[in-house]
Order: structure tokens, then sequence, then C-alpha cells
């Protein structure tokens, strides 16, 4: 497991938030986006959006520092 949290420049979709989320982890991207994204159509989905975009813009990419 990885230290510090960065957003994945091999596994990403969108961001790479849960790309490098799955990645310090040791999960499977795939699995944690389909889990994201139940759990964004059974619930309220904007809280949601609003943690991607802030995820997206506070966690770093893993070239920059």
């Amino acid at each position: 497991m990885n230290t510090k949290l960065y957003r994945s420049e091999n596994n990403k979709m969108l961001a790479g938030v849960l790309g490098g989320i799955a990645e310090n982890f040791n999960l499977d991207p795939s699995l944690l986006r389909l889990i994201y994204v139940i759990v964004f159509i059974f619930t309220a989905g904007f809280p949601l959006l609003i943690l991607y975009i802030a995820a997206a813009v506070i966690i770093p990419k893993k070239g920059v520092q």
C-alpha cells in the first residue's frame, strides 16, 4: 500500500480518482467503479458527483508533486 494517495495515470476513465484509490488499496479499478456507479444510481448521486470533482481537484497526479 502506498503511503500517499495519487490519481492514476494508467487506470483512468475521467480524472483517475477511482483508479488511484484502487491502486492505493490494491483493488480492481473496475470493481471500484462499478460500486461507485451502483451507489450513485441508488442514492442521491449529486453529493457523490461533488465528492468526485473535489477529489479530482485535491488529489495530485502521480508525476506532479
